[in-house]
């Protein structure tokens, strides 16, 4: 394995703590500033909505700077702005912390993924971004329980020195790991926004935001569905959570390997249809616990694959603007994460149990399969014309 793609990998463990870790110690930070856990939940939403805002802003302020550089730099704000939390004195500053955090999320996946696909030995390219997102489920599978354990048992704020600390491990590997890169693509950034008036473009990004809206349908209540419908104690969930963080290894070496093998469209679609199954087992057997947890870690495996061929599909698609159009599948997954998470909810206002968001989800990764078909279709009559016009 590459030392430069292992210096992106621990990028993406910093990032996977950063995001994840606030579920597991929302009520300590709640119980500590005083708020109600709603309250510092809108810590969450501060993060995603920095995902959604720096995703596309960082790299276009960057366009002219090369690669390696500009992951310094978002290396260092990564570090910096999750090390404010260390010592925010309330909420408020709390917030704006989380808020910054999130703002070089975006950037770092985009930019990291193309850097990873140009680095990558030919025909690897899907399985060299899967490296790079090995960080963030190893984040799911060590660093969230460990960062949620020292969060309970000794200070919240410790966990966000231990962020800090990898982050600056980030900075120091890509540092002395990653190689020089020069910028591809001489457009201006007006020419490289032009991709996004093409069809394709938000193909992609439906397909991203709808169809991994499976994912956060289950992840999201997947808690009271392991306590109330599955019988287990609420004290094994998170050892149960390390599962679906195996699953999620999993699925996303499965889904680089996929990705190279065939082609991304195609390993989508057959993703999305495994997922849809998948949620629709979990509706109908996770009353079963033997069952529920062997659908656990087929979640979090079939759901996380998806992560690469997304990637490597928008990377094929916006050439001359890879960069740009890569960070804004980050912002399309949090999009999504905020769609499974409230359109997963309805089921359970209206008075459905807590396995029933799941069928949302399988609905989600349906359409996503849908738009998937539409944009092979337009990519086939496309290369008709092309063949027509030589």
């Amino acid at each position: 394995m590459k030392k430069s793609l292992i210096s992106l990998s621990f990028g993406g463990l910093t990032i996977g703590i950063t995001e994840f870790v606030m579920m597991g110690i929302l009520p300590d930070i709640a119980n500590n500033l005083n708020v109600s856990i709603p309250v510092a939940g809108y810590l969450i939403s501060a993060y995603a909505l920095g995902v959604v805002i720096g995703a596309p802003l960082l790299v276009i302020f960057t366009r002219n700077t090369p690669p390696k550089r500009t992951l310094l730099i978002l290396a260092a704000l990564l570090t910096l702005f999750n090390s404010l939390a260390i010592i925010a004195p309330n909420y408020n500053l709390l917030f704006l912390s989380r808020f910054l955090s999130g703002l070089p999320h975006g950037a770092f996946f985009g930019i990291g993924a193309v850097v990873a696909s140009r680095l990558a030995d030919k025909g690897k390219e899907a399985q060299a971004i899967s490296i790079m997102f090995l960080g963030l489920t190893i984040a799911n599978v060590v660093g969230v329980p460990i960062g949620t354990y020292i969060g309970h048992h000794f200070s919240w704020r410790y966990t966000f020195i231990i962020i800090g600390i990898i982050g600056s491990i980030t900075f120091t590997a890509i540092h002395f790991w990653m190689p020089e890169i020069q910028n591809k693509s001489e457009e201006t950034i007006g020419k490289q926004l032009q991709f996004f008036k093409k069809p394709e473009a938000w193909l992609v990004i439906l397909i991203t935001a709808i169809g991994s809206g499976g994912l956060f349908c289950w992840i999201s209540y997947i808690a009271p569905l392991l306590t109330e419908i599955s019988g287990f104690e609420a004290a094994n969930v998170p050892y149960i959570l390390i599962l679906a963080g195996l699953g999620m290894v999993t699925g996303n070496i499965l889904g680089g390997k996929l990705a190279d093998k065939f082609s991304a469209e195609k390993t989508i679609i057959c993703l999305l249809l495994t997922i849809a199954l998948d949620l629709i087992l979990v509706f109908f057997f996770s009353s079963n616990p033997y069952i529920s947890l062997f659908l656990v870690f087929t979640s979090g495996c079939f759901s996380f694959a998806l992560a690469a061929p997304v990637q490597m599909l928008m990377i094929k698609t916006a050439v001359g603007a890879e960069m740009i159009a890569s960070a804004s599948i980050q912002a399309a997954f949090n999009i999504g994460n905020a769609l499974g998470a409230f359109l997963g909810g309805l089921p359970l206002v209206v008075g459905f149990n807590y396995a029933s968001p799941n069928l949302v989800g399988a609905i989600m990764s349906i359409f996503g399969v849908l738009f998937t078909i539409v944009f092979l279709q337009r990519k086939q009559r496309e290369l008709k014309l092309e063949t027509l016009k030589t």
